[in-house]
């Protein structure tokens, strides 16, 4: 026993000093960093200001001030929410936003209105340049009322990609689209846009013109049938009030919370990080094995340890490493929840919204539920059985090369829990998150899935009395190979010898 407590101990200082280690450990929240923050930075500085022309081919040409009006207030929208976001950490201790009234409120003039609610060194507010903004057309294109001939010209000048100067733009641009306004193939029909671009992949200015254009054709469709369409619009703008609940939940307190929500996918997240905890710290074992089976380092460890001393002396090493990753990585990613909400100002610019009681929401979730320690069960038989299963496959191998044939395949088979995780907390108890669960390689990731569906209590009882008993079959067998194979040169062994191993034949 001292013996593998002292191989313990050294296997956990040897991985905890190398660079793979840390890396392991910064590269989770650094995922997450990236996959939370990289789009919201893409679509504020990476996406430019898109140039268009608006061209209003109908008898009245009433349609130009509607659009434009439109993504005007789209707009304004747009800087009034970038302002808020900006304001809010420089208020004043003790200052909060106000309610956005988004119907009348200007950045301007909020601006105006709290300026003696802010810090002295606050600055001034500057607006975003516009996602979408009109231009003229060059003089190629000007519009002469034939259709046809002017989309034959524009067809041309567009496939060539040219840039041009508009009036109010301080440098050459690409035209980025060119939308035409026309009427309907009837007086009661909608009106159409015809609209060109070199790019389809970025529909919102479309989808936007489509949006005032529908907004206005019902509007007057209203108008015509004898209809109040501000009354019409108030009607389809009132929505029903859901309350969800929950009977499973205690008298009084049925009523479905964003913590039941949280509870309810929170174990999705916990799956992930259970994979990659148990996938990364079998390979980090087994690499360990490797090198000091091609160092030669493992003949001098038994001269002093027998076999069972150094597999159990490893095992428990590597799954200290394990836990202080894991707990690294969850530690992490609250901090981060904290971190990115708080420097966003996301409380102040809602006092009562999602993104302000986020952080406390994942506390009370993770301090009131048993989500934590069945992780940590969870995690730790999951590993025994893997981590058994590669150490003993790699005990058979001479190098990598050789040892990467047989952790190929664990790597697929412990895709199952991947591909299922989307589907499992959608029905937590139907016949395939059941099934899984009774499959001792998939028991830990499923059973993680449905820890907060509040499962059977047969499943619950039954599958972890079964993944022990798998633990300790499958480590009886591995021990049996290891023992066999540490000290064995040549060919990696076949399957038929490893079950021959294990019966304890030669």
């Amino acid at each position: 026993m001292r013996n593998a407590l002292l191989i313990a101990i050294r296997e956990f200082l040897d991985n905890t000093k190398t660079r793979g280690f840390w890396f392991g450990i910064l590269l989770v929240p650094l995922l997450w960093l990236l996959a939370s923050q990289v789009p919201i930075l893409l679509a504020r500085k990476g996406t430019p200001t898109r140039h268009f022309a608006l061209i209003d081919a109908t008898a009245g040409q009433q349609l130009f001030d509607v659009v434009l009006n439109h993504l005007n207030t789209a707009e304004s929208r747009r800087e009034l929410f970038h302002f808020r976001e900006w304001a809010a950490p420089r208020l004043k201790s003790g200052q909060v936003l106000p309610m956005a009234d988004k119907a009348t409120e200007s950045w301007s003039r909020l601006q105006e209105d709290l300026g003696p609610h802010m810090k002295v060194d606050a600055g001034r507010f500057v607006p975003p340049a516009p996602r979408n903004r009109p231009v003229a057309l060059p003089e190629e294109l000007t519009w002469r009322g034939d259709l046809v001939e002017f989309e034959g010209r524009l067809r041309d000048w567009m496939r060539e990609e040219r840039l041009y100067k508009p009036v109010g733009v301080d440098e050459e641009v690409p035209l980025f689209a060119v939308a035409i306004l026309q009427e309907g193939a009837s007086s009661n029909a909608a009106p159409i846009l015809r609209f060109w671009s070199v790019n389809q992949a970025d529909t919102q200015l479309q989808d936007r013109i489509v949006e005032a254009l529908s907004r206005n054709f019902r509007s007057r469709e209203y108008s015509r049938l004898g209809m109040d369409p501000s009354a019409i619009a108030r009607v389809e703008g009132a929505q029903a009030q859901l309350m969800s609940f929950n009977p499973r939940k205690a008298e009084g307190e049925e009523q479905v919370g964003m913590t039941d929500l949280l509870k309810q996918w929170a174990p999705s997240a916990f799956v992930y990080l259970l994979w990659i905890a148990v996938f990364s710290i079998s390979q980090m074992l087994l690499n360990s094995l490797i090198e000091e089976r091609s160092n030669r380092i493992l003949e001098v460890l038994l001269s002093s340890v027998t076999p069972l001393e150094l597999m159990a002396g490893k095992l428990v090493g590597v799954a200290a490493v394990g836990a202080v990753m894991t707990l690294a990585w969850i530690g992490s990613l609250v901090l981060m929840t904290f971190w990115t909400l708080h420097t966003a100002g996301a409380a102040a610019l809602a006092p009562d919204s999602v993104a302000n009681r986020l952080p406390m929401e994942l506390i009370t979730l993770l301090g009131d539920s048993w989500m934590l320690p069945a992780f940590g069960l969870y995690f730790l038989l999951g590993y025994l059985f893997y981590a058994a299963v590669i150490l003993a496959l790699g005990s058979t191998c001479n190098n990598l090369k050789e040892a990467q044939n047989f952790t190929g395949v664990i790597a697929l088979l412990m895709m199952v829990p991947l591909v299922s995780i989307a589907f499992i907390p959608k029905d937590p108890n139907g016949p395939v998150a059941t099934v899984l669960s009774w499959i001792p390689p998939y028991t830990p990731f499923v059973m993680m899935n449905r820890v907060a569906a509040n499962p059977p209590l047969r499943d619950v009882i039954g599958t972890l009395v079964l993944l022990v008993l798998s633990d300790v079959a499958v480590l009886w067998a591995c021990s049996r190979i290891f023992r066999a194979a540490v000290l064995r040169t040549g060919q990696p062994a076949s399957l038929l010898q490893l079950f021959r191993w294990i019966l304890g034949r030669p």
